[in-house]
């Protein structure tokens, strides 16, 4: 059996039924698959597909996001979403600085809204948060004014690896109408599953 090739951008866009087309997100953050409307999660794989393309060029880089500052924020381990993030966000222009749990006063018994406000009080645009807590990603976005991106939230769920695997699936299949798709591992914890 051959490799399986993706399809040509050509190939994805036959195969796209056509719906009205958002020209930007309903929010500033990123907390949840539910919270996307279709036109939103068309949008954002448009401009995915779009931006993958900074990865053929030899300086990688694009001023997308320059003059914006992001500040990923990972109270859990993570090795491919924290390095995804920060590469990301370099690639796109921005200043980036990445701080874990060990690294912050948490370990001190500071309280997370307190670390993330004092985060935000360094013109952090874009606050990136993984937290073994359920739910932290939105306590924070309902009280900050940055920007708060979900990179997965304990048992909840991880949009961004959703998304990612959403684009995987319509890069090779053109579409995801009519897939069936199988998550294999531990489903209780399976963040993408939600």
């Amino acid at each position: 059996m051959g490799k399986i090739q993706p399809l040509t951008i050509e190939e994805r866009s036959a195969s796209r039924p056509k719906q009205p087309a958002a020209r930007q997100l309903s929010s500033h953050h990123l907390l949840g698959m539910q919270e996307l409307s279709a036109a939103e999660i068309q949008l954002i794989m448009d401009t995915a597909f779009m931006m993958k393309n900074i990865l053929s060029i030899r300086t990688k880089k694009t001023a997308h996001l320059q003059g914006r500052s992001v500040i990923t924020f990972f109270a859990e381990n993570s090795t491919r979403t924290r390095l995804s993030f920060d590469m990301a966000c370099k690639y796109l222009g921005a200043t980036t600085s990445s701080i874990g749990a060990s690294d912050s006063s948490l370990k001190k018994g500071e309280i997370l809204y307190d670390t993330a406000k004092t985060l935000e009080m360094m013109s952090t645009d874009i606050l990136v948060v993984r937290h073994p807590q359920s739910g932290a990603p939105h306590y924070l976005a309902s009280r900050m004014d940055a920007s708060v991106v979900n990179a997965g939230d304990g048992m909840n769920e991880h949009p961004t690896q959703a998304l990612l695997d959403m684009m995987t699936m319509i890069e090779y299949k053109g579409s995801i109408k009519g897939l069936k798709v199988a998550i294999a591992g531990d489903a209780m914890h399976s963040r993408v599953m939600r």
